[in-house]
């Protein structure tokens, strides 16, 4: 029996475990394998480890001090499937990444300030620095904090978060085809599609192009098993015109992810309603480096998202989630672009998890 130090957190509105890298360290084993076996997978339930049995928590986030001088902390982020065994690495998540700062200061990796405390993170899957700013008065993190934020309904530690040049981090490109706006096929007919990456890599799709409103709930899109299909099929033949996959068969489950963006009403405080999937389902609010993507996606002439806006995008974003209004913040510094979002991240327990010695 092995025991695993790790600290159960909330992100923004994902949970995940973190770790820090040499504690995952099994001989013998992969660290995939330790993880797939501390969270319980493959079960659709995960009933024997740790895993929430959804995309949004079964989730992992390794870290350490950071090896370069241009950062506090590296992080990876890891999805850990739930009904198959296999752990993808390909891409970050924004919400568990709100983690991160909160974990560094906590540690002593980070010396607080008196009133608020900047870190700089690094995610080793895109090699995207975030810059991260927590409120710390008196030289302390706030317990439990008092931001609330869509889809939580319990406040947190304000997290703000900046994503410094995110464009092309996984696929070198902000728009991997070369172009702003694509035709892909959904159920034998060609609609337009922005292919994108920034943050992380994201399908876009105007929800009335394939008969939809933008306004389904989780039941109306998951419900559905054959609409289902045919957007993982335009998921996966994204996947191989952005060179992530070189077969369908062969895309991840959880990039790229896929958006449905819709025009708001003229009396709606958003400037756009968006719908994401990930792993498959319908995400209950929005993914960030998704939220990312969608900023810059309105900032480019001829993509999906610009088309359907009536306002000027370049300061930002305010769409409208299932949980309700995210908004984004866009900027040029020192000539750089930078698009951020606020976040809230809250400590749940502290844990040792038992691994067996053998399975």
């Amino acid at each position: 029996m092995y025991k695993i130090p790790a600290v159960w957190m909330r992100g923004g509105t994902s949970k995940c475990w973190v770790f820090e890298w040499d504690n995952l360290q099994v001989p013998g084993k992969s660290v995939d394998e330790v993880l797939l076996r501390l969270f319980g997978s493959p079960d659709n339930r995960q009933v024997d480890g740790v895993g929430g049995g959804t995309s949004t928590t079964s989730k992992a986030v390794i870290l350490s001090r950071s090896l370069t001088d241009d950062a506090d902390v590296d992080y990876t982020f890891a999805q850990v499937a739930i009904d198959e065994q296999k752990v993808d690495w390909g891409s970050n998540c924004g919400n568990c990444s709100a983690v991160v700062a909160p974990y560094a200061i906590e540690r002593g990796w980070v010396s607080p300030g008196q009133q608020s405390t900047s870190v700089r993170t690094l995610n080793t899957n895109t090699d995207q620095l975030i810059l991260q700013k927590v409120p710390t008065p008196n030289g302390e993190l706030q317990d439990p904090g008092t931001q609330m934020i869509p889809g939580v309904p319990f406040p947190g530690l304000a997290v703000g978060m900046g994503f410094l040049d995110p464009a092309g981090r996984t696929t070198g490109k902000l728009f991997p085809t070369g172009e702003p706006l694509d035709k892909v096929t959904f159920d034998g007919q060609e609609v337009p599609a922005t292919l994108i990456d920034a943050g992380a890599p994201l399908i876009i799709l105007d929800a009335v192009s394939i008969g939809l409103t933008g306004h389904e709930t989780a039941a109306d899109i998951d419900g559905q098993a054959t609409l289902l299909v045919h957007l993982d099929d335009v998921r996966r033949d994204a996947a191989v015109r952005m060179g992530l996959a070189v077969t369908r068969a062969e895309a991840a489950r959880a990039i790229p992810k896929l958006a449905l963006v819709a025009r708001a009403s003229p009396n709606d405080e958003a400037d756009l309603i968006v719908r994401m999937l990930s792993m498959g389902k319908l995400h209950p609010a929005l993914a960030i480096t998704g939220s990312v993507a969608l900023t810059m996606a309105a900032q480019h002439e001829g993509t999906v998202v610009r088309d359907l806006l009536s306002m000027d995008p370049s300061s930002g974003l305010v769409m409208r989630t299932p949980a309700g209004v995210v908004q984004t913040w866009a900027e040029l510094r020192d000539g750089v672009p930078v698009v951020g979002t606020l976040r809230s991240a809250r400590r749940i327990a502290d844990a040792e998890l038992l691994l067996p010695g053998t399975w």
